[in-house]
């Protein structure tokens, strides 16, 4: 290996280092800016998530029964009709 690609290695090798302190530094900075939920906007929050998964269920629910009773009367009347 000759000196010149040994001093390119090295350089790389620097520049790596280099962003990896600039990219950290860049990371720290960003999470200074984030604004982060209060306990009581994450509480309100997970209510308003439970009382609407508890909603779309009991929605999913009544159209699953009302879907159950009409294709139970078809097959009754088609039990009728056949027999």
């Amino acid at each position: 290996m000759t000196v010149s690609r040994k001093v390119v290695g090295l350089s790389v090798a620097k520049n790596k280092k280099t962003t990896k302190k600039y990219f950290v530094q860049e990371m720290k900075n960003q999470m200074k800016k984030v604004s982060w939920t209060t306990k009581e906007e994450l509480y309100i929050c997970g209510k308003v998530v439970i009382g609407a998964i508890f909603i779309l269920g009991i929605g999913i629910y009544g159209i699953d029964l009302c879907i159950r009773l009409l294709l139970n009367g078809i097959g009754y009347l088609v039990g009728m009709r056949g027999a």
